[in-house]
């Protein structure tokens, strides 16, 4: 049973040594309410994990954050703080925490607690020490159709305390196997058949990692935490087509990608009083390597037009991140906050194009702009202050500045500065104990894809994209608007709806001859997210209920070729995904399904425009068994409606001026999934 505990305006920073900067968690509101929960309210989904936990609280989702650390963090706190990572994010820390280490578990109002970007729900997960050495463990099989089973995914996390000092460790193999296999018709300009395809993809994948973390918390009020992981990822792909020309020879094609990807990340940060506020360093180091090689091979079965093409990129990325926070409360109802930051950003890539025909050895082609370097320096100053409006009402404010130095060498040389105002204005209304409305007006800058400077190749499908040397960061106004709904026992629900501004939104423009990533002067973005909990019981469906989340998008920008309106290339129309899940009364088993379905907008290139998706939802259902031994166990059929993918490719000639000569259609089955997983504790 959920218990809801008014926070009186007292309580509103009262202990300034112990603030919401501090190392313990105080409300920053007046008369509104918190939502607070025991492990034990979700006793019927038997969780092992906090993570597990998080993932059942009615009307929320996780948000894992974005760019640095400071505006956009997230919406997880542990002990009251922010995750000082970002592969190792809050999910992760929240698997490594097991359940019998959970104290309890808090939704607030994340513009009321005075930490900078930190708005509508948010979770605040304490924990305990229950002595001694805890853990939890998964192991996972697989199988599907025309590929090798999965016996290897499985991950233990240990961890454990003693007096101030807590550690936690986790090993993880998580394998991917994926296939799908059909027809392929291409076609003329005028619809005539040319070509017709027999394909069949698969993707093969290792991925393992290790990480672990360390927790400091002496009685003097300071905290210190310490994170890393390292992971490896090694996907292998490869496409085997069988084709047959209209009037013509028959031939095969061969597609061939692999990856060898290794990245490592170290997060740290430390907090103390210092004077009348407290002062938190927060440091971040990531490194990533990942060398990559593509081929295809295609030939007649009489020998004749042999070819063979090789796409190598070597690509190197690290990221390094200093911020410094200084909080302080003058009076009950305000409080302050000054954060500097600093980043140093690099890609270096090094990439060579192969080509042959008739069996001849392999050339090197003309690559532009393939082989560079991209630095970026970035300085950041922002100054927020958070204080109570009314008993029910509570303002946050950031002002700040974001200052940067891009440069790039190699095959394209050029250095650039930009300085960029950001910031955001967020207002809580608790209109009542069970609704609350959340106004956010934000300025954002966005984050470059370094990978958009550089040149690459796709052989897979016959096209490339041409490296920007002038491409800036976008910015966007943003306003939102966020109802949440405490329906008691009927559950709740989160709606957001929110409309972007958005100038020199980074999309596909020509350059050169060719065409790639750009920026366009203008574009706008609208949406709503739904996150919604529906409990049957007061139905006679005692232990069910029904999750749902969803998300829709709407946007405009003028193409830069034909200065017609579209939406933005290759974004989202829709997301949805639905759990209906029944925990039988007076048993250890649980049945339920599962419904997932999104929609895309087309991709627009030169001379090329491709649509792809998949039909009808991939759906699942499954049945679990709560103490099997000990262990949970569960059962899953997957793609249970028979999903499939689909893709529409239509080619111009010269460009989408022109007309189409040249269009690939194809549908790819992919068949059942069968999963039989294990969780359990130690």
């Amino acid at each position: 049973m959920k218990n809801r505990t008014p926070v009186c305006a007292s309580l509103l920073l009262a202990l300034s040594a112990q603030n919401a900067f501090g190392a313990d968690l105080a409300i920053a509101t007046s008369t509104s309410d918190k939502t607070e929960y025991k492990a034990e309210d979700f006793a019927q989904f038997a969780p092992r994990t906090a993570l597990d936990i998080v993932r059942r609280i009615p009307g929320f989702s996780i948000d894992s954050g974005s760019r640095g650390f400071g505006q956009a963090s997230g919406n997880v706190l542990i002990n009251g703080q922010r995750v000082s990572g970002k592969s190792n994010d809050a999910e992760s820390v929240l698997g490594r925490i097991s359940t019998v280490n959970v104290n309890k578990i808090e939704v607030l109002d994340g513009t009321a607690l005075g930490i900078p970007g930190l708005s509508g729900q948010v979770v605040n997960v304490t924990t305990r020490d229950s002595g001694g050495v805890s853990g939890t463990w998964h192991w996972k099989v697989r199988s599907r159709e025309n590929l090798r089973p999965t016996y290897n995914d499985f991950g233990v996390t240990v961890s454990g305390q003693r007096g101030a000092l807590s550690w936690a460790i986790e090993a993880e193999s998580d394998p991917e196997r994926g296939a799908s296999a059909g027809p392929e018709r291409v076609t003329d300009g005028a619809g005539n058949l040319i070509e017709t395809r027999k394909e069949d993809f698969t993707h093969d994948a290792e991925a393992a990692s290790i990480a672990g973390s360390l927790a400091w918390k002496p009685a003097g009020g300071s905290v210190a935490n310490l994170s890393a992981k390292f992971a490896a990822y090694q996907p292998d792909d490869k496409e085997v087509s069988k084709f047959f020309q209209t009037g013509g020879p028959i031939g095969r094609r061969l597609f061939q990608g692999s990856e060898d990807e290794t990245n490592a990340e170290i997060g740290a940060d430390y907090e103390f009083g210092l004077g009348p506020g407290r002062l938190k360093t927060i440091a971040l180091v990531r490194r990533e390597d990942s060398p990559t090689v593509d081929r295809v091979l295609r030939g007649n079965l009489d020998g004749a037009d042999v070819s063979e093409s090789v796409f190598e990129q070597s690509v190197e990325e690290g990221e390094y991140i200093l911020r410094s926070e200084y909080a302080w409360v003058p009076s009950v109802g305000r409080n302050w906050q000054v954060a500097l930051e600093g980043a140093f950003n690099y890609l270096d890539a090094e990439s060579a194009l192969f080509r042959s025909t008739g069996g001849a050895p392999l050339v090197e082609l003309v690559l532009p702009n393939a082989n560079s370097r991209v630095e970026e320096q970035r300085g950041e100053l922002s100054v927020t202050h958070g204080r109570v409006l009314a008993p029910n009402l509570n303002l946050q404010v950031l002002l700040g500045v974001e200052m940067s130095e891009l440069s790039q060498s190699g095959d394209a040389e050029n250095v650039r500065t930009f300085t960029r105002p950001k910031g955001f204005t967020s207002l809580s209304w608790q209109v009542d104990p069970t609704f609350q409305l959340v106004t956010r007006l934000d300025r954002e800058v966005g984050q470059l894809d370094f990978f958009d400077f550089v040149s690459s190749v796709n052989l897979n499908q016959g096209n490339g994209s041409r490296g920007n040397s002038e491409i800036v960061p976008e910015q966007a106004w943003k306003l939102s608007v966020t109802a949440e709904k405490d329906f008691k026992d009927w559950g709740a629900a989160t709606l957001t709806v929110f409309g972007s501004d958005i100038e020199d939104i980074v999309d596909r423009i020509p350059i050169g001859t060719g065409d790639g990533p750009g920026n366009i002067d203008s574009a706008w973005r609208v949406g709503v997210d739904l996150d919604a909990t529906l409990k049957l019981a007061k139905l006679g469906m005692s232990g069910t209920e029904l999750t749902f989340g969803g998300e829709w998008r709407d946007s405009r920008v003028e193409d830069p070729l034909t200065g017609i309106e579209r939406p933005i290339n290759g974004s989202n129309i829709y997301y949805l995904d639905a759990e209906l899940r029944r925990d039988i009364p007076r048993t250890d088993w649980a049945v339920g399904v599962f419904l997932e379905s999104h929609n895309g907008n087309p991709e627009y290139a030169l001379n090329e425009r491709l649509h792809s998706g998949n039909q009808p939802p991939f759906s699942y259902a499954y049945v679990e068994h709560k103490d099997l031994l000990g262990m949970t166990g569960t059962f899953v059929v997957g793609n249970i409606l028979d999903q499939h993918d689909w893709l529409r490719r239509d080619i111009y000639n010269p460009d989408r001026l022109g007309t189409i000569v040249r269009s690939e259609s194809r549908t790819r089955h992919f068949g059942p999934i069968f999963t039989f997983e294990l969780h359990g504790t130690f």
